[in-house]
Parts: structure tokens; sequence; C-alpha cells
């Protein structure tokens, strides 16, 4: 079964294979959102100051995640070069590391987040209203994070083995749980206590460790291309030390990204309450919008992994060109159709607010035009990161946003006459310009040269001929 699978992937038609690979994963991550939607939705019952406990919260998880999601890429990238090298060894070798990996970091930052929360809410400057519920909230959110990233590690060895549907339904499953332990949790029930706030982080918590189980279950089972046993996380500190060094780059463009978000935020302010809620309402559905982008880039980054892993670089290469014509037209067809639609898109988020309306629509028109060149981009470096070349990607993020994008924001905004539509021309601008910057990049040809399975086979093989010359010694 998997031997076919594998086949598919590594000579089946290309459009065909990125459909299959990116449709479960788009889906998985709606559903991931789905955690957030069901908070919100019993969380807004008890009034705005609990929303605003919820709303604090999101920069620091979005933070927390982005320091470990790097390892989680160097674990993806690996096991798709070894899957399609035909190296089952490694591929379980690799699962088993880079999970020990995010377990160890994530029970690092839960432990610190957990004592740090009280000082990051007040240099956030919280009110205090918003302060216990905030408190109890990112507390509890801490104490699950090591659930949270064992199974974002978990969709991502399965994703490089090329199974992408079994973590659909694990998702569907525990936000479908959410949803019902949700009000019982914040509310409480019978000899549930009703906790507020801070019971919509406890049933999170539940349904994320459930999850978690499920998805070391199924490796343990050994069903779907990974077969793991609990003696394969004894620490291989040279591995370990190998894929920290891959996944670094990855975890500092992450960090950068979530971090940039924040300071732009910082600027929007300065303009008034309104210039907020239009990006507030605008960034909805740019959010949705990332989500198809980050599918079809992660379907391309298993894909390239595997055919650079089975040695067929020219078909890695058609894999990134095919793919990133994709999104560039079906993003700029999507692009078209909110630019169109953008006032009636805003209204249904904001209904009663006309100046909120105007403004978002603004925002939207400006920025969805350059939808589909931002989609190139997460294209590509989803060929980048299959490569093994995580330094590009993270050049190219931080050239992004903190010499381009921050720079145009405010030179736009604060020094010419477009005023507020300079900070939303400094999005299409940016990824404009970094579109063409990445194509130049990829069309180098560098990413063609990292070699990342093979000098594990060079290892391997000195390890073999050390252990015979010792065998023969004794």
């Amino acid at each position: 079964m998997h031997d076919q699978k594998r086949k598919e992937l590594l000579e089946g038609p290309i459009i065909k294979s990125l459909i299959t690979l990116s449709v479960p994963i788009i889906l998985a991550n709606i559903l991931q959102a789905g955690y957030q939607l069901t908070d919100a939705f019993w969380v807004g019952r008890l009034g705005g100051t609990a929303v605003a406990s919820v709303a604090v919260s999101g920069p620091i998880a979005f933070f927390s995640m982005s320091l470990g999601i790097g390892f989680a890429i160097a674990g993806s990238t690996l096991i798709a070069q070894y899957f399609g090298a035909k190296n089952q060894k490694m591929v379980d070798h690799v699962a088993s590391q880079t999970l020990l990996m995010i377990v160890v970091v994530s029970t690092v930052i839960g432990i610190a987040g957990y004592v740090l929360t009280p000082m990051i809410l007040k240099m956030m400057g919280v009110a205090p209203d918003v302060y216990a519920g905030a408190l109890g909230f990112m507390r509890v959110s801490f104490v699950g994070l090591v659930f949270n990233f064992f199974f974002f590690m978990f969709q991502s060895v399965m994703r490089g083995a090329g199974e992408t549907k079994l973590p659909v339904y694990i998702v569907l499953g525990t936000v479908l749980l959410n949803f019902a332990l949700d009000p019982l949790f914040i509310f409480g029930w019978k000899f549930i206590p009703a906790m507020g706030v801070m019971g919509a982080a406890v049933a999170t918590l539940g349904t994320q460790s459930i999850a978690a189980i499920i998805g070391l279950f199924v490796l343990l089972h050994g069903k779907y291309g990974i077969h793991l046993s609990l003696s394969d996380f004894k620490p291989d500190f040279t591995f370990i030390k190998r894929a920290f060094f891959l996944g670094f780059p990855a975890s500092i463009e992450q960090s950068a990204r979530s971090l940039g978000f924040t300071i732009i935020t910082f600027l929007i302010a300065s303009f008034g309450t309104l210039t907020v809620a239009a990006y507030g309402a605008g960034s909805n559905i740019l959010q949705v919008v990332i989500i198809p982008m980050m599918g079809v880039s992660m379907a391309i980054s298993t894909l390239v992994g595997q055919n650079i892993g089975a040695k067929n670089l020219k078909r890695a290469s058609e894999i990134g060109r095919i793919g990133g014509w994709i999104s560039f037209w079906s993003m700029t067809f999507f692009g078209l159709v909110i630019f169109i639609w953008a006032k009636k898109i805003i209204a249904f988020f904001v209904p009663n607010d006309v100046d909120v309306i105007n403004a978002g629509a603004v925002f939207l028109r400006i920025v969805s035009l350059s939808w589909g060149f931002m989609a190139v981009q997460f294209s590509l470096n989803g060929v980048f990161r299959a490569s093994g070349n995580m330094k590009v990607s993270m050049v190219l993020a931080l050239l992004s946003q903190w010499v381009l994008q921050f720079p145009l924001a405010y030179i736009l905004s604060k020094h010419t006459a477009l005023g507020i539509q300079g900070l939303w021309w400094s999005f299409s601008v940016t990824n404009i310009v970094m579109c063409f910057i990445t194509i130049a990049w990829y069309m180098k040809g560098d990413w063609k040269k990292t070699k990342l399975t093979e000098e594990t086979i060079l290892q391997e093989k000195v390890s073999e001929e050390i252990l015979a010359e010792e065998g023969v010694r004794q």
C-alpha cells in the first residue's frame, strides 16, 4: 500500500498529486482554526471583557508556536526525503527524534510561559478587568503546549510520509468534542465547576491531549508508513544537533513574522480606532486566504522533498514550477472576487458601522490584487524548505518584513499624501517585489545542491565500517 502511494507521488501526474496532498492539509488547517472559533463563540457569551481576555493571548500563543515550528519543518523535510529514498529505517528514526525534540522544547517553553505569564500581561498593559481571565487562560494554554506541539509534529511526520487524510479525521473529531466541552467548563454543569474564560482553555487542553495520544498510538501501531517503538525515543544527540541547526532558521523565520505582525499593528494603531477596526475586519479574510496558500506550500514541500530523496531533481523542479503557477492563477482569481465584493464581505463581519465597512473595503481592494504574487512566494518557499535550504526562507522573510514592508509602511503612510492607504499599499508592493526576488532565487538553482540524505548515508556507511573493524579486532 505504501509502496503504491510512494510510486504515485514520485511518478504520477503532478497536478493530481498536489491536489491529493493539499486538499486534506487545507481542510485540517481550517478545522484547526475551529478551536479558536469555538472558544470565541462560547466565550463571547460571557461578554466583552471575557473576549478581550482570550484576544490578548493570541500574539503570545502565535509567538510560542513559532519557536517550535522550525523543528517540525525540519522533521517533515527529512522524512519526505528519506521516504522518497525508500530508507524506512531513517524515516522512523527521524520521526522519533524530532518528536522527542518537540516534547523537550515545548515543555521548556510551557514552563517558562507559565511562570512568566503575569509579567508578560503587565508588559502588554492589559487592563485590570481583563487580567484575571487572561492569566488563567494563558497559564492553562501553556500547560497544554506540549500536547499542541506534539500533535502539530505528528501532522508534519504524517505529511512527510505522504499521509494527509488521517490528521483531518482526528482534528474533526477533537474540534467537535471541544465544541461540546467548552460550555461545560465555561459555565459549569453538575459536578463540573464554572471556570469562565479559563474553562475554554481547559476544554482545549483536554481535546488536544486526546489528539496527541491518538497520534502517538498511530505511530506506535505502524499502519501509516511510520512504525515507532518506545526504544526509538532514546536520544540520538548527533542527529538532534543536526536537526536543531536545520530547523533553527525556520524558527527564526516564523518568530520574525510573528513579531513583525505585532509591530505593523502598532503602526496601524497610531491612526486610530477606525483604522484598527478596518484592518481587523480585513484580516479575517486574509487569515482565510492564507490557509489554501499554506496547504499548497506544504503539499509542494512534501512532493519536492520526496523527489529529491529519490534523486529526481528534474521532477522536483517541475513540481515547484507547476505549483507556483497554480497558486498564482487561483489566488489572483480569488483576489478579483474579493475586490468586487469587498464591501459586502466586510459588512458580514461589521454589519452596523458604515465607516468601518468603507475603510475595510479599501484595505481589501488594495491588498487582494497582490495575493497571487504572495501565493507564489509560499509555493517556492515550500521548495526551499523541502531541499533543506531553511536559511533562504529565513532571509526572504526578514527581507520582506524588516527591510521592505516596515520602512514602506512608515514612509508611505507618514510622509506621503497616501496617509492610511500607504499602510495598505505597503502590503501589496512588498508581495509583488518579494515574488520576483523569490522567483530569481529559485531559478538560480542553488536549492538543488543540498544533499541531506546523502550525508546520512555516508555517516551510516562509516559507522558500519567502524563496527565491522571492531568486530574483526575482537
